[in-house]
């Protein structure tokens, strides 16, 4: 009896696979459960990123030029007061930003810390995405002197793709003004370690600080104020008491990280395949980075609440590899750290003193 009910389920359960298998070869079918998967998309809530109770950071991109198959190039978003900034915008992370559902019609401005191309690889497809959502105006796009070339040649790479865009859908939904960037150079603060404002609106205060990134003259890093919570953004640097000075007592500090050690076995790994200019990069690099027990230093000396590891060189792969890139972080700060991953979302209440991680899928 056990034996002939078994056998009738396991007829049952194939009856039903080939039923299934057999359903989704009928256009019909396919094209039901397509409608039900994209209504239910286009009706899920995403996450009130924009709520003005709290400060919020999303890692839009925390890979380094090195590939990554998930991870995008540098990108932070920050969001206060109904709106967001991007601090860096590497390739990649309009993407990272799409799947994660947020309103790009809502973006108050970029911030480069510096000019790289996995920094600003990003650039034009970013401004061109936000205008299609409904931008209301022209992208302020802020960084160190020399912004404007960059924002000028993007412009120019985007221009017959911007005016075919508008001769397409119209005027009246992409009107060309909206659809420019303007750039706006910050000026390096008067002092080393010292704050440069950048914005100061509506309850959200920016300020630039410069940072060590040579032969990159100036670097700069971002820090973010906003109903007495505060975030700060690195940049590319060494190890740097500026980082210190700016990030003293902030929230989180979301600071770049090289495991050297790891870019070590790479550049022997390169050296023996005979790979010379591999293995000349791999050797330089090096002399402008900071390694995740150094910035472990960086946000004890600074009294941040939490470390957040981000712009990962090299991106971890696996889980192993994770485990050896912060290898030595807890015992230099043995809580109050996080190793980045995309989509990682940190939200700092208004007037109190909570830190909570969480995640945007």
């Amino acid at each position: 009896m056990a034996r002939r009910s078994a056998w009738l389920l396991a007829s049952l359960v194939a009856l039903l696979l080939a039923g299934g298998l057999l359903l989704a070869t009928v256009p019909a079918a396919q094209d039901a459960v397509l409608r039900r998967m994209v209504a239910r998309r286009m009706r899920a809530a995403p996450r009130d990123l924009f709520a003005d109770d709290a400060l919020r950071v999303l890692l839009c991109g925390t890979s380094s030029p090195l590939p990554h198959p998930t991870r995008a190039k540098a990108c932070t978003a920050v969001f206060a007061g109904g709106r967001f900034w991007i601090v860096d915008v590497g390739p990649g992370a309009w993407n990272r930003l799409a799947l994660s559902q947020v309103d790009g019609a809502r973006i108050a401005g970029v911030l480069l810390t510096h000019f790289h191309s996995d920094h600003i690889g990003e650039l034009g497809e970013l401004n061109l995405q936000t205008w299609v959502a409904g931008r209301p105006g022209p992208l302020p796009v802020f960084g160190p002197p020399g912004v404007e070339r960059v924002v000028a040649g993007f412009a120019e790479a985007y221009a017959l793709d911007s005016g075919y865009r508008t001769a397409h859908h119209g005027a009246a939904l992409l009107p060309p003004e909206a659809g420019r960037m303007e750039a706006h150079p910050v000026p390096g603060p008067a002092e080393r370690g010292g704050l440069e404002t950048v914005l100061d609106t509506d309850g959200v205060r920016i300020t630039a600080f410069v940072v060590t990134h040579a032969p990159v003259r100036p670097a700069y890093g971002y820090r973010f104020d906003y109903r007495g919570r505060s975030v700060v953004v690195s940049g590319d640097t060494v190890q740097d008491r500026a980082v210190v000075a700016a990030a003293r007592g902030a929230d989180v500090l979301v600071h770049e990280a090289q495991a050297n050690h790891l870019v070590a076995i790479l550049r022997e790994a390169a050296e023996r395949s005979a790979h010379p200019r591999i293995a000349k990069i791999l050797g330089d690099i090096p002399s402008y980075h900071t390694s995740p027990v150094q910035a472990a230093e960086v946000a004890n000396e600074a009294h941040v609440r939490l470390l957040v590891l981000s712009h990962l060189t090299p991106p971890p792969p696996a889980w192993l590899v994770a485990r050896a890139f912060v290898r030595g972080v807890d015992a230099v700060r043995p809580r109050g750290w996080i190793l980045g991953d995309d989509g990682l979302l940190v939200t700092l209440p208004a007037g109190g003193d909570a830190v909570r991680v969480g995640r945007v899928e």
